[in-house]
């Protein structure tokens, strides 16, 4: 008899990026730029009691450095180990065992996986019509809503009044689901909302450490909603999940007294441009970008034959296949120019390539 007795994880297989090292890495989004130097120099003030000793309960002091930062209550705001650990201890505490979140598809990748893990169903919507018609996503009385904004992996954002309609639509029921808005690269975009979580019911704005910060190693988030909504959510994640260090370091990253984020957000939106350009000018059709990534048609339509081949050039890059509107895709993270162009080495190398030709 299997100890492990529920029929929903046999549809679970452990995360496999399928990635191995690569001379250039441009796949995981993260900040290319390296990591917040005021971040970095409080690792390296360690004390053995920065290690030795539990760490606060709840990352008291990054939530206060968040309500700094954002001007809001700092009840108002969660941690967790990486936005991850936000989205899943929100998952749980709004959800009962089979019930069910709605998303806007395509979108994260790890939004059904969590859900699965905690015993939830999950039901896709396609971008597009969900763009069009919000309350799409509350048919059917889901218990959590799930959106990313902007969106990985097209980047795209969704506006400001399209969320106001989402939640106009979902106050007007006799239920009211937990509304997800995932933040993860809004640094990179033109707006943030998030302090729309500490004002608005049942809206919970993920945000994580490892994309603009530079800190993807620490595995450090944090969320906004209101004052009770924040407590539920610590209430399902459980003490002394954010390490000490980690807490501190992402603390004065998100306080920026230097600039230094500030700084490198101006020069991956120019990179982002530059990069946009390029790909469009060898007619691959990049979807407009609010985040450090761009996403574009896979040149020779098969995505896994793309990576392969930039990969044997030196360069990696994260595939996917069946992307409406355009079919395979692959996504690449902006950075530095000298990077950039690198990637463009092997792109320009792989469109010249015996069977990776663009086609007409």
């Amino acid at each position: 008899m299997s100890p492990f007795p529920r029929d929903d994880y046999r549809a679970l297989t452990r995360y496999e990026p399928g990635r191995s090292p690569v001379e250039v890495d441009l796949s995981d989004n993260t900040n290319l730029w390296g990591t917040h130097p005021e971040a970095l120099e409080r690792i390296r003030s360690a004390t053995p009691d920065d290690l030795a000793r539990y760490p606060e309960l709840y990352a008291a002091v990054l939530g206060s450095a968040v309500a700094e930062r954002y001007d809001i209550d700092p009840a108002c705001v969660t941690t967790g180990a990486g936005s991850d650990d936000v989205l899943d201890s929100a998952f749980r505490a709004a959800a009962g065992r089979d019930a069910w979140i709605s998303y806007a598809a395509p979108t994260f990748s790890m939004v059904e996986p969590l859900a699965l893990m905690n015993g939830m169903k999950a039901r896709p919507v396609p971008w597009a019509h969900a763009v069009e018609a919000p309350e799409a996503l509350l048919e059917g009385e889901p218990a959590l809503v799930y959106v990313c904004r902007p969106n990985n992996p097209t980047g795209e954002s969704a506006p400001v009044g399209w969320l106001d309609a989402l939640l106009t639509a979902r106050g007007a029921g006799a239920y009211a689901p937990l509304v997800v808005l995932d933040e993860a690269y809004a640094d990179f975009a033109e707006d943030t909302l998030i302090r729309r979580g500490a004002e608005v019911p049942g809206l919970l704005v993920a945000r994580t450490a490892s994309k603009a910060y530079g800190l993807a190693g620490l595995r450090c988030g944090f969320g906004v909603a209101t004052p009770d909504t924040a407590l539920e959510i610590d209430k399902s994640r459980g003490p002394y999940k954010v390490a000490g260090l980690a807490a501190e370091a992402v603390a004065a990253a998100v306080r920026d007294r230097s600039g230094w984020m500030a700084g490198r957000i101006v020069e991956a939106k120019e990179a982002r441009a530059r990069l946009r350009d390029a790909l469009e000018a060898r007619a691959l059709r990049p979807f407009p970008s609010q985040a450090n990534f761009i996403l574009f048609r896979a040149p020779s339509g098969s995505a896994a034959a793309d990576v392969g081949a930039l990969r044997r050039h030196g360069v990696g890059v994260r595939p996917f296949t069946g992307i409406p509107g355009m079919g395979d895709a692959l996504r690449v993270t902006v950075g530095p120019w000298p990077l950039m162009e690198r990637f463009l080495r092997a792109l320009d190398a792989l469109l010249h390539d015996e069977g990776g030709r663009l086609s007409s």
